[in-house]
């Protein structure tokens, strides 16, 4: 059966900082397709471009000093890059929504979070003032905020850190949109927190939202992912399916990551670590993660690695898989 087009495509982007006449390239010639139905998970280190590249999506980039250079970011085939403002207000939280680690910075702590709710209904559909609130009651029954009637008049310090990341989510359910992007939805909250937010995301995905998920924490992306894309110093390293990443790594760096996280049973004293940190400086030339690399060879050092396509469609950013697969075109 033929695949039907993605809901969200980039395509060779890249992004740059400019500060005090530096340039740092956060984001380098990204490109990778999100489904109908399906969460993607990007994962990698802080200072990986992860978040960049999500802010591009949403056009919430602060320009200056950002500026993307080059790329097209597609949704249903319409380049969100070209678009102007009005019209990507319409198209930000009616049909693209976006959730953040910080729920208290992304609500106005001088409303109640109902008439927050109300207001983005009202934005993107023509509904009057009572009708919204009613739709707001009901989304937050559906995320599983108790006693709607009465949250929807609470203030968000009147609120947890979950409750408050579910309104979040009704926000973002709250327009009907077809993709969701949440960055790093979860981190701020204890773990018994985490998990519902999680099956909440995850029952998004069985009313076929598509799901972009941001996150370091390789345990979100084995319980969540279809498929996982890992990023270093603005580039994609690997991409493959959630089992074959977990099973056998195609890439060094997702390598130290699987190695780093503790299991049940494991007697070692310490856990494993890369080497090194990530730098605000890409080295000049040859791989960007050869400073930390184990398997390093002199070739790494000289000369950038394309994206090589594996079986099953893999992608490694890798020389060591040069004999495996087929160079990609770069961007």
């Amino acid at each position: 059966m033929e695949q039907s087009a993605p809901v969200l495509r980039i395509d060779g982007l890249r992004v740059d900082f400019r500060m005090r006449g530096r340039t740092n390239r956060a984001v380098d010639g990204v490109s990778f397709a999100l489904n109908k139905g399906e969460i993607l998970c990007i994962v990698g280190e802080s200072g990986s471009g992860k978040s960049v590249t999500a802010l591009s999506i949403m056009g919430l980039l602060n320009v200056p000093p950002a500026e993307i250079v080059s790329g097209e970011i597609l949704y249903k085939g319409m380049d969100l890059l070209k678009c102007g403002e009005k019209e990507m207000r319409q198209i930000r939280g009616g049909q693209i929504a976006m959730i953040f680690q910080e729920p208290m910075t992304s609500l106005n702590p001088l409303y109640p979070v109902g008439k927050q709710i109300a207001e983005a209904i009202r934005l993107h559909k023509h509904v009057n003032a009572k009708e919204a609130q009613t739709l707001a009651v009901e989304l937050l029954k559906k995320v599983g905020i108790p006693s709607p009637e009465r949250r929807i008049h609470d203030y968000p310090h009147q609120m947890s850190g979950g409750m408050l990341q579910r309104v979040m989510i009704a926000m973002a359910l709250s327009c009907g949109g077809q993709v969701l992007i949440a960055d790093e939805p979860t981190t701020a909250l204890d773990v018994t927190i985490q998990a519902q937010i999680l099956d909440l995301i995850a029952g998004l995905k069985e009313e076929s939202m598509s799901i972009l998920l941001i996150t370091h924490d390789l345990g979100v992306v084995a319980e969540m992912a279809d498929n996982v894309i890992v990023m270093y110093m603005g580039q994609i390293m690997e991409k493959a399916r959630v089992d074959e990443l977990f099973d056998s790594p195609a890439h060094p760096y997702t390598e130290g990551l699987l190695k780093s996280i503790p299991r049940l049973g494991q007697n070692e004293e310490r856990l494993h670590v890369i080497p090194g940190s990530i730098s605000d400086d890409a080295p000049e030339k040859g791989c960007r993660f050869y400073p930390r690399c184990e398997y390093a060879t002199e070739k790494c050092a000289v000369s950038v690695p394309p994206l090589f396509r594996l079986a099953k469609g893999r992608l490694s950013r890798c020389w060591l898989r040069e004999n495996e697969g087929v160079a990609e075109d770069e961007q």
